[in-house]
């Protein structure tokens, strides 16, 4: 797996950042999408989007995922959908990560 990150920047200070996780022949998931508050409304992030969906190195893939629940409706505009059968999405998170400890 490699790792794409996309910065957005403006006079010199990020004020948006996304990250890709991709074979590069087959999936990509699509992670840490944010502009800053100040910066929205402006399409900056339909264009953050779009820019990264056009990335040459990632055509072709059979399928691109990711996790929101805010912005439904943003990613619904590039053809993202709802799971068919969330039943079977699983995960094991570990909340305590950062700060040193296990589950």
């Amino acid at each position: 797996m490699l790792i794409k990150t996309f910065v957005f920047t403006c006079k010199d200070h990020q004020i948006g950042f996304a990250r890709i996780i991709s074979d590069y022949s087959t999936i990509a998931y699509l992670g840490d999408v944010y502009i800053l508050k100040q910066y929205r409304g402006n399409g900056l992030s339909k264009w953050l989007i779009n820019e990264i969906m056009e990335h040459l190195n990632l055509q072709g893939l059979r399928s691109w995922i990711l996790l929101t629940d805010t912005a439904e409706w943003l990613y619904k505009k590039f053809g993202f959908k709802e799971l068919p059968n969330p039943e079977f999405y699983m995960e094991k998170h570990n909340p305590n990560v950062y700060n040193g400890m296990k589950n």
